[in-house]
């Protein structure tokens, strides 16, 4: 089947966008979508999104890993797809749109977009990490040596051997100073390190501040991709008001064969 795409990056994270309004694409093509995302017989990304009709908010959002499986939330992948409606004109400087976990809200100015994340209720701290959910679940562990640590041969054993079939992504980090940090993710279905993660990233700010690590509630990460922002409220035990913030640039457009 033929059918235009737009080619998406926020922070390295990169994406297939399609509009898929008129609902012709065959979204249970699990070997379509993997092929899509494929950087050597495809167009390349670790993620695919469609653009789809919804009766409760501006559009809805439909996120697939770069394997071929429906996923959860995507945090760049959403900010880019706030990028892509503006281009089609459905939106004008503030969106809404559902996700695989509900609604969400954003702003775009330029190429900047500010998307509002999911309350954070529950974070389970260990000695050595922490995990919680963004829209996706994350681990979150502090290293010595970023630059060269060994993300995908650790990520994926922590990934397969402490969160078993489901999986998780685990987020690596090294401080910098007192409001910003360093992250490297592995994640999963993509099954390797990704340039940047917004709900990793997102993840990221929200541990470090449960851990004590940083008394700041506006935080800057530095991935391998470029700079991200996150910021938020603790009221008592939940984290409120999260909002991921950073670039999203439409690359370029093209037509599958």
């Amino acid at each position: 089947m033929k059918f235009s795409f737009y080619k998406y990056q926020g922070a390295g994270n990169d994406f297939v966008i399609i509009d898929n309004r008129k609902a012709f694409f065959p979204k249970e093509d699990t070997q379509l979508i993997a092929k899509i995302c494929n950087r050597k017989f495809g167009v390349g990304a670790d993620g695919l999104m469609l653009l789809e009709k919804s009766t409760q908010a501006n559009f809805t959002m439909v996120y697939y890993n770069s394997d071929g499986n429906q996923s959860t939330m995507c945090g760049n992948g959403g900010r880019c797809i706030v990028h892509f409606a503006e281009f089609l004109g459905i939106i004008s400087g503030t969106a809404t749109f559902m996700a695989v976990d509900g609604l969400h809200q954003a702003t775009i100015k330029d190429n900047w977009v500010s998307l509002k994340m999911n309350d954070v209720k529950k974070i389970d701290n260990s000695e050595d990490f922490t995990f919680l959910n963004t829209g996706s679940p994350h681990h979150v562990e502090i290293v010595a040596d970023l630059e060269n640590y060994e993300v995908v041969k650790n990520g994926r054993l922590i990934r397969e051997n402490r969160y078993g079939t489901e999986g998780a992504n685990v987020n690596f980090v090294k401080q910098i100073n007192a409001d910003k940090f360093s992250v490297r993710t592995y994640e999963r279905g993509v099954e390797d390190e990704t340039l940047s993660c917004g709900t990793g990233v997102t993840a990221v700010a929200i541990a470090m501040f449960e851990r004590g690590i940083t008394n700041k509630n506006k935080i800057s990460l530095l991935t391998p991709g470029g700079e991200l922002q996150v910021r938020f409220n603790k009221d008592n035990s939940i984290y409120k008001n999260v909002y991921l913030e950073g670039p999203a640039v439409q690359v370029f457009k093209g037509k599958w064969q």
